[in-house]
């Protein structure tokens, strides 16, 4: 036969939730990925229903419960899983592209696949997919799935290692029994059936595919297309419009036989005589390519009364479009063969397409995230399905969740937090705290809150140290650095020059020379011993220094020039900085981000994860070096095993700044919640968000919006039970935490 095919994985599009002409976008640009398709192959595209088994799904997901003061909220985190699992479609969907095509040899079909593979690629991505080959243990494992549904978890199959010994990966993959029938299938203890669409509406809407594959079953649904050549396809087109005028000179002259030579033509044949016109026309003048077309689905149910009743339910919908589907007769293993992606067509039932045509078959609807470790951020709201989000799987895990007061953004962050501190114990959360909001849920979770301010007995040194700190291999030349802009943010911008930063330098490498002949081991410096060792030097820029800062290490606001006093290992850290003051505020978040980015070089060098979470995230772009120094966290901290999430109402405010609109781009999870206007809009431009998907976080409720992550815009709902303790902890509603 010398038949080879290959199948691709291609990730779903927002179809359904996109504006009017957005849609029409999308339609042409499938229409130009079909068009792309050679007349010598045999395209297919299948759409792929998969039940979840809710029992497994809950038991991935739910969090073991222990035996400990945090097992009530492990239970109220499980309870909602449970309640949304039940409440979702609970099926996940797959869209394949199967291609097969004739070839003297495999090195012949490995240069056609190589180059086609990239043409594909490019129309894919103009619809916003991804398209990905799937290899041949994949592929296996799709027939495996359907053939032994239930049994999804136990696949372990590699088809070299059954190669070796001899084995065929048929016995593997093949279920115990299968009984054909006159218009069903036994598989097991399965049924199922395979239908085709029998007659098609001269008008079809673009979500009769939608519809179809809406059912909550294990369920296929193929798309074969077979490209007609242009000069073959424009040779049937003249024959089709021949043969109509055949029809209507004969009814014509019949009509004049009989004297009734008045008689209008019947709309049967004018309807005829137009469409095959207009088929021609389209051939000619508007770049349509013919295709002869098959679309079969097979559906499977427990018991053969539920398959009938299925059966009916799918017919329904295709009688409210208009067509009609049939039961294939005496067919069923040849049906199931087609319909299946392996890339064969086994059935002559064809249909005539144009481009324009097929392109109503539109198999994009909505896109999912569901990833296997992911942490819960809310549900669909298109599908209803669990929206499960795992930071490590993105290409950079750094997150925003933007929204004006009240639509929500602290309660989505706690909520991430209080997963993550459940879940993972090999993870470390630092929370940078500016109105006291989080210290319940920490306190309670077993974290550790700090108190920062001019008055408060808590201190943290400045100038701690350990031997992985920053990202060269001398940590002193990064803390170098770091103190060389806390002295410019004191001095001011005009009064650090280039003596003041030799002179921070040198006395840097004096200040810590014992520190480190000790091994980073003992009491570091501080902030005061730095500026005894400026007096010491003979320089007068040295003096200015040490003045500069006086007000830091002696004087009033010498908080952050002592020994650290506080508890900052525990796996929990929320900085309350509610009351830091405007004088200390520049100054403190310097030092409490330095402090951080010595938690985070620590914790990679021993491999734990560290998530960083900063509530009002556009106060750190009032000054300079804040800025300067967590946009360069923002770029390191996927280096160092870390995700950083920023909180903010102030969208613009944020977008005004270079750094944190690079800080924006350079974050691959976006939370956006209720929006004001002027904010929607920018977002827009900026996001590159649809209007239509706009509509989602204009006059939104509470929890609700879109999520922005890898290339997906997936619109969400959020609603976390009132009842339960955890939600206590979470809200910052003023009255129901006065209750």
């Amino acid at each position: 036969m010398n038949k080879y095919s290959k199948t691709y994985k291609f990730t779903d599009t927002n179809y359904m939730v996109s504006g009017k002409e957005e849609q029409e976008r999308m339609l042409l640009d499938y229409g130009s990925m079909t068009n792309t398709l050679d007349c010598g192959s045999l395209p297919k595209v299948t759409i792929i229903n998969r039940r979840l088994n809710k029992i497994d799904f809950e038991n991935k997901i739910k969090m073991p419960i222990g035996n400990d003061n945090l097992t009530p909220y492990r239970e109220d985190i499980n309870m909602v899983f449970s309640k949304n699992s039940l409440e979702a479609q609970g099926v996940i969907q797959e869209k394949l592209l199967t291609i097969t095509v004739n070839k003297k040899n495999i090195n012949d079909a490995e240069r056609y696949f190589s180059s086609k593979e990239i043409e594909l690629g490019n129309s894919f991505a103009k619809l916003d997919s991804k398209l990905t080959e799937l290899d041949i243990n994949e592929r296996l494992r799709i027939f495996y799935d359907f053939f032994r549904s239930g049994e999804e978890d136990l696949y372990h199959f590699d088809i070299k290692a059954s190669m070796k010994k001899g084995h065929s990966f048929k016995d593997y993959i093949c279920p115990d029994t299968f009984e054909f029938k006159a218009d069903y299938f036994k598989m097991q203890n399965r049924y199922g059936r395979v239908l085709f669409l029998k007659e098609f509406a001269t008008f079809i809407k673009d979500d009769i595919i939608s519809e179809l594959t809406d059912l909550n079953k294990n369920m296929m649904l193929s798309i074969d297309m077979k490209p007609i050549p242009r000069e073959e396809a424009i040779k049937l087109a003249e024959k089709k419009i021949m043969g109509v005028e055949t029809n209507i000179a004969k009814w014509q002259k019949s009509q004049n036989e009989n004297n009734n030579f008045s008689a209008e033509l019947p709309y049967d044949l004018q309807r005829q005589r137009e469409e095959s016109k207009e088929f021609l026309n389209d051939l000619i003048e508007r770049d349509q390519k013919m295709f002869l077309s098959t679309i079969t689905i097979v559906h499977t149910a427990d018991t053969k009364e539920e398959l009938e009743n299925d059966t009916e339910y799918l017919k329904g919908i295709a009688g409210r479009h208009l067509c009609q589907l049939g039961i294939f007769r005496y067919q069923q293993l040849d049906a199931l063969n087609t319909v299946m992606p392996y890339g064969i067509k086994k059935v002559k039932i064809t249909r005539t397409l144009t481009t324009e045509s097929l392109s109503a078959f539109m198999p994009m609807k909505v896109q999912e995230m569901q990833d296997a470790h992911g942490i819960y951020y809310g549900k669909n709201a298109i599908s209803k399905n669990m929206i499960l989000i795992d930071r490590h799987e993105l290409l950079n895990g750094n997150s925003f969740i933007l929204g004006v007061s009240g639509s929500g953004k602290s309660f989505a962050a706690k909520q991430e937090i209080a997963q993550i501190a459940l879940r993972d114990k090999n993870a470390d959360i630092i929370i940078i705290d500016p109105e006291a909001e989080y210290k319940s849920l920490i306190e309670d979770l077993g974290g550790e809150v700090i108190k920062i301010s001019a008055n408060s007995s808590n201190h943290i040194n400045a100038l701690d140290i350990n031997k992985d700190y920053g990202e060269s291999k001398d940590p002193i030349k990064d803390k170098s650095e770091f103190v060389l802009s806390l002295c410019e943010q004191i001095m001011g911008t005009d009064g650090a020059i280039g003596k003041h930063k030799s002179l921070i330098d040198r006395c840097i490498s004096i200040v810590y020379k014992n520190y480190i002949d000790n091994n980073y081991k003992g009491i570091p410096p501080t902030l005061e011993d730095f500026r005894q060792v400026l007096l010491k030097q003979k320089d007068p820029e040295a003096r200015e220094i040490a003045l500069s800062i006086e007000l830091f290490t002696k004087g009033s606001l010498n908080t952050f020039a002592k020994q650290t006093n506080v508890e900052v290992n525990n796996r929990m850290i929320c900085y309350d900085i509610i009351e830091l003051g405007e004088q200390l505020m520049p100054i403190g978040m310097l030092v409490i981000l330095d402090s951080i980015l010595n938690r985070i070089s620590k914790n990679r060098k021993a491999g734990k994860t560290t998530y960083i979470f900063i509530d009002e995230i556009y106060l750190l772009f009032k000054h300079e070096y804040t800025s300067y120094f967590i946009e360069k966290l923002w770029r390191r901290i996927r280096k160092y095993g870390g995700f950083a999430t920023g909180i903010t109402q102030n969208v613009s405010e944020l977008l005004d700044k270079e750094e944190a609109s690079r800080m924006l781009s350079n974050s691959e999870l976006i939370v956006m919640l209720n929006q004001s206007t002027t904010d929607r809009d920018r977002l827009a431009d900026f996001l590159h968000i649809p209007e239509k998907e706009l509509s989602f976080i204009t006059n939104a409720n509470t929890g609700e919006g879109l999520i922005k992550a890898r290339n997906s815009i997936i619109p969400f709902k959020n609603v976390f039970p009132k009842g339960t303790k955890l939600y206590k902890l979470m809200t910052t509603k003023p009255k129901e935490k006065f209750e």
